[in-house]
């Protein structure tokens, strides 16, 4: 495995948000570096999530709208109904 290449990056923050970022970082005994990069790491992952959940469904209303395919709200509801109680069923069958 090829281990990316770290280079520093500056970025400006005012006194308050660096005063608050070493508090929290001498609470948690951990450096404000830590922190930082802990913050956006977990920030790029959330976004990125997100961005590919608004993708997903963009496709789904597309698909739907190209074809008609769907199932009601009570199917769907009867099925997760299904997955909860810890039964592996199959989801609703598509249809027009």
């Amino acid at each position: 495995m090829a281990v990316a290449a770290v280079r520093p990056v500056a970025i400006k923050i005012d006194e308050n948000t660096k005063a608050r970022i070493r508090r929290l970082a001498d609470a948690c005994q951990r450096t404000p570096h830590w922190l930082m990069r802990e913050a956006i790491t977990q920030y790029v992952d959330r976004e990125e999530k997100r961005e590919a959940f608004r993708r997903d469904a963009l496709q789904a209303w597309e698909a739907f709208r190209a074809t008609g395919q769907h199932v009601t709200a009570d199917q769907a509801d009867a099925w997760l109904a299904q997955l909860e109680q810890g039964n592996d069923v199959d989801p609703p069958v598509c249809h027009n």
